[in-house]
Parts: structure tokens; C-alpha cells; sequence
């Protein structure tokens, strides 16, 4: 089994690794950071997905004799920072969307003209591309642009299920800098402290576990973890609120 995921430097990538190797897949990487637990363990490209240009060669670097892929993860995001829409610039939304949303139109046109066969596709999405909560701005446009995005995709890919996946409350560095933001002037924030949430590695374990079922929905769906039953169970026993 080989998986490729891109952004697995920290939080739910680092994880998601972790976990893909516990269940013994082939892992290929792209990032700009590799833990030193992975080093001679995973096929790994360093890169920045802000340098969208390069991104082609870093994959075929990468991909090298790879002629089917059974996973691929497109995980490497950024947040921005929280704020309300007047007060962000459009190069701020720019450097969000460069990552978020148009890499991965680099990557995964990169993967066919590689002529790589990708059985399940799947992006991690969030709340946030529906709730559109104030000071989410570029965060929000991006994630939506995404779900947009592998729905389109998934029309044109027939031999690929494509999953826009939104993965809970995960304590990543992310979520962490988002709970440190002014819950007064951005509400979400203070529900989000309050709500249970995964660790990453526990979050990476119920995705895993889910990954099967995906092909019960549409390709090209948007779904959330929290969209299966067994979640509310998984979330009681291992959630955490901090």
C-alpha cells in the first residue's frame, strides 16, 4: 500500500504517517519539514508549497517509478491570521489560497500527466469551508475553494474517488494558535475551546479507520468525521478539552 501526503512536519501529517506506518504502508512525502523519526523510514521531498512552480519537479523527484498510488492525503495547509475580512490585505488571502487551494491543483495535474493512478484521493477540508465564522477570511475561502475543487475534479477523474475531508477539532499547533485569539471579538474561538477535541494522533487513527468507508459517498463529496456514527463514541472516550 502506498500513500502520498503532503505536510508532515507537525500536528495531524506528522500523525498521519505515524499512523500509515504503524499499518505498514509505503509512504512518499512532501514537506517542508521531515521529524527526525521518519528519516530513513518514508521517501521524502522537501518543499515549500508557496514556491507553486516547482512543484512538478519535486514530484517527479518524489514519484519517480511510482505507477499507482492507493492514498493520497493533500494535508499541507495554513491558517492566516484571524481577523475580520476589512482588515486583511489580498496578498494575505493570496499566500493562504497559494497553499490551501492552488498547490494542490499543481499536484494533482501533476499526478496525471505522470500518468499515476490514484485509487482514493482525499483532501482534509474543515468546518471552517462551511461555517464561515468571523475571522476565518482566507482560512474559510480556501477550504471551500477546495471542497469546489475536488468536486470538479472528481468529474473529471472517473478512476479516482475524490473526498473533501473535514477532521474535526484536532489539537494541532494550528488549533492551538486559533484558542489563543481574542474569543470576545471571534466567537467560534471560545466554542472551540469548550468542545472536545482529538490529538492529532488519534485523529490520524480515526481517519485511518474510516478511510474504507469513504467510497460509501459520492466522489467529489465533502464529509465530515463527524458525519459517522462510530465518531460520537470515538470522541467520548479519547476527546479532550483544552
Amino acid at each position: 500500500m502506498k500513500l502520498f501526503i503532503t505536510g508532515i512536519g507537525s500536528g495531524l501529517g506528522k500523525a498521519l504517517v505515524e499512523e500509515a506506518l504503524k499499518r505498514n504502508y509505503e509512504v512518499y512525502a512532501l514537506s517542508r519539514h521531515i521529524p527526525d523519526e521518519f528519516e530513513g523510514r518514508i521517501k521524502f521531498q522537501r518543499g515549500d508549497l508557496r514556491a507553486i512552480e516547482k512543484i512538478p519537479l519535486w514530484i517527479q523527484n518524489l514519484l519517480d517509478g511510482v505507477k499507482k498510488i492507493d492514498t493520497v492525503i493533500l494535508n499541507a495547509g495554513i491558517l492566516g491570521e484571524l481577523k475580520d475580512m476589512k482588515d486583511i490585505s489580498l496578498n494575505e488571502i493570496e499566500e493562504v489560497m497559494r497553499v490551501n487551494l492552488w498547490s494542490n491543483k499543481v499536484i494533482i495535474d501533476t499526478l496525471v500527466e505522470l500518468n499515476i493512478k490514484v485509487e482514493l484521493l482525499v483532501g482534509i477540508s474543515s468546518g471552517a469551508a462551511k461555517n464561515c465564522n468571523r475571522g476565518w477570511n482566507a482560512y474559510s475561502l480556501s477550504k471551500a475553494g477546495l471542497n469546489c475543487l475536488l468536486k470538479l475534479y472528481s468529474w473529471e477523474l472517473p478512476e479516482t474517488h475524490v473526498i473533501a475531508l473535514a477532521p474535526g477539532l484536532v489539537l494541532t499547533p494550528m488549533l492551538r494558535e486559533v484558542m489563543s485569539s481574542d474569543e470576545q471579538k471571534f466567537p467560534s474561538v471560545k466554542r472551540i475551546k469548550q468542545a472536545p477535541k482529538l490529538t492529532p494522533e488519534k485523529a490520524a487513527e480515526f481517519i485511518f479507520n474510516i478511510l474504507p468507508k469513504l467510497k460509501i459517498f459520492e466522489s467529489g463529496s465533502f464529509v465530515d468525521v463527524r458525519d459517522f456514527p462510530e465518531y460520537e463514541d470515538f470522541i467520548n472516550k479519547y476527546g479532550v478539552c483544552e
